[in-house]
């Protein structure tokens, strides 16, 4: 039945007309409501059983998974262990190229970092070494022979060959439990427990390619923005190995005119289709001059590598490349996490500014600082190829040669042993022209504090698996008895560094 064409619809009567008796509306809608429920049913048994069908007819057996996926997939995503234990230095088979030639002048940056028994891999020299071979440095195999292959960048060296064929050849060795290879010069250090740390976020069962660029943005321009520098060292998980291994000696041929080794892995993994996944810790060092400014504001990652240390000043002044670096290391190995982490307070009392480079330095600024400048390395060196003041990959501000215009700067002077949890370092005021330090009367009450004391929370290496976030710091006392005592803790919710 339908409404007749004159019919006048009553909003509070809208059906009546449909009715062959009298209902009340609450007894209506009821009825209704019922029919409209049991419609929806059998609509979407209809719908399911359409879809089941349609779906399935072009899913085979192994798709179906797919949509309904067991308890107990094979393949995870993300950082799962599946049962496996976490990743350690066992797990690394480092591959580190060498050359008889030089090796007794470089072994020595090796022997800062590696551990007998502990650490795994080899250095891969050109020939037999003549003499005994050192104890203190690791174990060496002699690369194969590679004359059959194709070398004709004109400005570049055959080695890069042999050093390109270092990752296969390591895998070649058939070592059981390895999940990562890392390659590295006989020149890089490495931070061994922080690349751990690094690489154990990753899933060593899939394909990834760790690593980091160059500083200098001339090296990136004229070599690759998208491969992983081999002198700051890279890391290949065994899956992506076994898939370089493969093509790599026809990647050599085929990319022929590239420079370098590690232009070379770049191009096989262009090839295979994996992007290098960045990690700022790994340093190239593609700068010449004072590797201060960057370790003095080091990014927010964990320490894992440093490179081209024989082209760079000492990292601390007054001793040679080597202590300098012991020196540090002896830091690291304090905390390693922490070191070199970044964090700057202020001190609204006297309106100072306080940057503290943890393990390295400490600037002491007499005025407010901007916390995007206190951020910014100073340009303290120069670019790798040219020499010119610019460009890097990071941010830089220049570093006046104005004492008044300049931090009073402390370097590490010692680490003590941690006690409740916490690390405690003093860095000591260096003077490098004595008589031609600032003489405004706002900087004499700077210039009177001799030490700088630092306390920190030992750092937990789980804070690399959550959001990055730089930690705070608060001074506790300004200059009593020449010393000025900085607390390092992780940050409160709503704090920052604000000045007034």
């Amino acid at each position: 039945m339908s409404p007749p064409p004159d019919a006048t619809l009553n909003p509070l009567q809208p059906l009546k007309f449909l009715l062959p008796i009298p209902i009340k509306l609450p007894e209506l809608f009821s009825s209704l409501m019922k029919g409209f429920v049991a419609i929806c049913i059998v609509a979407s048994i209809s719908l399911l059983s359409f879809s089941t069908f349609s779906t399935r007819q072009w899913l085979d057996s192994s798709d179906i998974d797919l949509i309904n996926p067991s308890p107990n997939p094979t393949i995870q995503l993300g950082n799962t262990n599946n049962g496996e234990d976490n990743t350690n230095i066992s797990h690394i088979l480092f591959g580190i190229s060498g050359s008889a030639k030089t090796w007794d002048q470089r072994r020595q940056y090796s022997e800062l970092w590696w551990s007998h028994n502990v650490t795994r891999g080899f250095v891969w020299l050109d020939k037999e070494p003549a003499g005994t071979w050192p104890a203190t440095s690791l174990p060496y195999r002699v690369s194969a022979n590679t004359s059959q292959f194709k070398y004709e960048c004109s400005y570049g060296l055959r080695s890069a060959i042999r050093i390109a064929r270092i990752v296969k050849e390591s895998f070649e060795l058939g070592l059981d439990n390895v999940r990562w290879f890392v390659m590295g010069d006989d020149d890089t250090v490495f931070f061994t427990e922080n690349l751990v740390g690094v690489l154990g976020k990753y899933d060593h069962r899939q394909m990834y390619y760790v690593g980091g660029v160059s500083e200098s943005v001339e090296q990136d321009v004229i070599h690759s923005y998208t491969m992983a520098y081999g002198g700051g060292g890279f890391a290949i998980s065994y899956p992506l190995a076994a898939e370089l291994v493969r093509v790599l000696d026809g990647c050599i041929d085929r990319y022929a005119e590239f420079y370098g080794s590690d232009q070379k892995i770049g191009g096989c993994m262009s090839e295979i289709g994996v992007p290098v996944t960045k990690e700022l810790g790994f340093h190239q060092v593609d700068i010449r001059g004072d590797l201060y400014g960057l370790l003095a504001a080091h990014p927010l990652a964990p320490l894992v590598s440093l490179h081209h240390l024989d082209y760079v000043q000492p990292v601390f002044p007054g001793l040679t490349r080597i202590d300098s670096l012991k020196k540090l290391v002896q830091a690291y190995k304090a905390d390693s996490g922490r070191a070199l982490q970044h964090t700057f307070c202020y001190d609204l009392l006297r309106n100072w500014s306080v940057s503290v480079s943890w393990g390295y330095t400490v600037q002491v600024y007499p005025l407010l600082v901007t916390a995007k400048d206190l951020e910014t390395a100073f340009q303290t060196f120069v670019t790798w190829r040219s020499w010119s003041q610019e460009p890097f990959a990071f941010n830089t501000r220049a570093m006046s040669l104005d004492p008044c215009q300049r931090p009073v700067i402390y370097f590490l002077d010692r680490v003590e042993n941690a006690e409740s949890g916490r690390t405690q370092t003093s860095y000591k005021r260096f003077v490098a022209k004595p008589g031609k330090e600032c003489g405004h009367e706002d900087y004499a009450p700077a210039l009177a504090v001799n030490f700088v004391n630092v306390s920190a929370a030992e750092f937990d290496p789980a804070t690399w698996t959550k959001a990055p976030r730089r930690q705070c710091c608060e001074i506790v006392n300004s200059d009593k008895n020449g010393v000025v005592q900085v607390n390092i803790n992780g940050c409160n919710r709503w704090e920052s560094v604000t000045p007034p």
